[in-house]
């Protein structure tokens, strides 16, 4: 036995330094900001003739006002619609043309477009952002258009999805004030009731070069790739001051705990605890605490409840990274003839071990080794590298810490994941569910 754990510390120790000595060449870049307030981000690659060209504006959907909730993320849809010089519907069209892909998405925190290229088409690229940026299409014949679009999104991953509504249950309970309460997505009365003046109100408040960076990144030339970014965004005005939640969300003092029914077969368990947010010291300690627990088929929930105890079909945890305090959240999906309340007892005893027992070295060699995969894998594509120094300058505060963010998961002692399992992972912290069958609903 005790050469058995030596072979796995050994072996997981070799992993961890190859892997190590792939990630830890830094990502160069060069970056400046136009007199209009755009952040600007070059990273050069030649290994490849194509090119990433990405905006994240810093709006999501806690920036909505409660009445407009699902601006956001609607948005994101929306802007896809065409410009002044670009018609309705062409912005996909050009970049396919040109043997490109493109893509968006949204959360609760910022919303992010990107287009991948050849590199010889890069001012195609800067053109159709320099154009969702100054003069995109905010009418009533888009808005209902993309409304329709929104409203078949929701039903399908929400409300025709089994277990769809977990996460929109969750953040009801798990915030009480703070606007992380409403999900992305939004709610369609809100859309419904918005006017064409509270859209382009939106647009002109948060879609505004202050409020944005631009990462171009693959087979380009710094000094002209400056120069192109210059003529392209340079003429588009500052947008005003970009307004920000002041909202705190109190601390909780005792555990929310609630049934949910919906029409599902088999039930389910869901635990929500609240983290610190996203680029704090803890936030990583805790990243990697719900990383032991559901990482993989050998993590502690899948070994535990779903192979030995055999109460779960589907058991895992993860983290919501917000910009302020976030979540982290535990599920099973409960097998044919085990109770809820059976489920709940197996999956919080292997929380409540990681709060009374300190790991092995072995197990965290491991996970930092999952981590810095993680790492070399999202570092390997122009689209994972863009949105990595976006990130990095919206939200930890310098491009740089892009390159010190996984000596921040590698700094992480077991120690620390017992602590912060002490501190957050403890029921007066958390939310539980029970999501049951409809058909286990007293009339």
């Amino acid at each position: 036995m005790i050469r058995t754990n030596a072979s796995l510390l050994t072996l997981t120790t070799a992993m961890t330094t190859m892997t190590a000595t792939a990630q830890l060449r830094p990502i160069a870049f060069t970056e400046f900001d136009l007199p209009n307030g755009l952040h600007v981000i070059l990273h050069e690659d030649h290994s490849t003739p194509i090119v990433a060209v990405s905006v994240m504006y810093h709006v999501g959907s806690k920036d909505e006002d409660p009445k407009r909730r699902g601006f956001a993320h609607f948005f994101e849809h929306l802007l896809f619609e065409g410009s002044e010089n670009i018609g309705r519907g062409e912005f996909a069209r050009y970049v396919e043309k040109a043997g490109g892909v493109l893509n968006a998405n949204t959360n609760g925190d910022r919303t992010y477009y990107y287009e991948v290229l050849p590199s010889n088409q890069l001012e195609l690229g800067l053109w159709l952002e320099s154009e969702r940026m100054l003069h995109a299409r905010v009418d009533n014949k888009g808005i209902e258009t993309q409304r329709e679009v929104v409203k078949e999104e929701r039903r399908q991953r929400y409300e025709n999805q089994p277990y769809g509504g977990i996460l929109l249950e969750v953040l009801d309970r798990a915030y009480t004030k703070h606007p992380y309460k409403w999900p992305t997505i939004g709610f369609m009365e809100d859309l419904n009731a918005a006017s064409e003046a509270d859209y382009q109100r939106f647009y002109k408040t948060f879609y505004v070069p202050n409020n944005a960076v631009l990462v171009v990144a693959g087979d380009i030339h710094a000094g002209k790739a400056k120069e192109l970014v210059s003529a392209y965004f340079g003429g588009i005005p500052k947008g005003g001051e970009v307004p920000r939640t002041k909202v705190v969300e109190p601390p909780m003092k005792a555990e929310v705990r609630d049934v949910v029914y919906d029409r599902i077969q088999l039930p389910a368990v869901v635990m929500a605890y609240r983290i610190p947010a996203y680029g704090t010291k803890d936030f990583y300690a805790v990243d990697m605490l719900n990383r032991l627990l559901s990482n993989g088929n050998s993590s502690r929930l899948n070994t535990e409840v779903k192979d030995k105890q055999q109460k779960a079909l589907f058991v895992g945890s993860f983290s919501l990274p917000f910009e302020h305090p976030g979540l982290a959240i535990a599920f099973g999906i409960a097998n044919m003839g085990v109770a809820p309340d059976s489920l709940e007892q197996a999956m919080d005893a292997v929380i409540r071990r990681t709060r009374e027992e300190v790991i092995s070295e072995a197990e965290l060699a491991k996970l930092k080794a999952q981590v810095e995969t993680e790492f070399v894998t999202g570092n390997s594509r122009l689209e994972g590298i863009a949105e990595s120094l976006a990130s990095a300058r919206t939200f930890l505060g310098a491009t740089e810490r892009m390159n010190d963010e996984l000596d921040q998961y590698l700094s992480v002692t077991a120690q620390d994941l017992q602590r912060v399992a002490k501190e957050y992972f403890v029921p007066t912290n958390r939310v539980v569910l029970h999501y049951l069958p409809m058909s286990q609903k007293k009339n």
